[in-house]
């Protein structure tokens, strides 16, 4: 199981376990609303939509990356506008269908953010995983700002 979770990129490891922390850490209070179905169903459902956000936004950043300047640009607003426009089709699901709450949806999707917050715990997690990082050695400026 190592080398398969190894085999996926670092960042978005580091990403997605959050997003399941974060998850993990506010599923208790979805079970205090009267409706504890419709909460915790949204909640997850959120948590999905920001775990497939974080893939998406992962795959059109590597592939982004072989283009040319002006066309990675024009590829990654497009990309952006794609997953906005496929998250709030969600959200109008989640709302006209009644699967799960909207508000406890917006929770989960806020995941994403929270777990680029809680990078000094997931980073932990993935050392433990993939092994310390080895880090290139950092450049040097010169002290008064002047090429030698």
């Amino acid at each position: 199981m190592k080398s398969k979770i190894t085999g996926i990129n670092r960042t978005l490891f580091e990403l997605e376990t959050g997003i399941l922390i974060f998850g993990i850490i506010c599923q208790p209070f979805m079970l205090l609303p009267e409706d504890k179905a419709g909460c915790s169903a949204g909640l997850w459902l959120g948590i999905l939509l920001a775990a497939a956000s974080a893939f998406h936004m992962w795959r059109s950043l590597d592939r982004a990356l072989d283009l040319e300047e002006n066309q990675a640009v024009k590829t990654m607003g497009l990309n952006n506008v794609f997953r906005y426009c496929f998250i709030v089709t969600a959200f109008a699901l989640i709302a006209i269908s009644g699967i799960g709450n909207p508000l406890s949806a917006f929770l989960g999707i806020m995941s994403l953010k929270a777990s680029a917050y809680m990078h000094f715990i997931t980073r932990k997690i993935s050392a433990k995983i993939y092994g310390e990082e080895i880090l290139p050695p950092l450049v040097e400026e010169p002290a008064n700002g002047q090429d030698r």
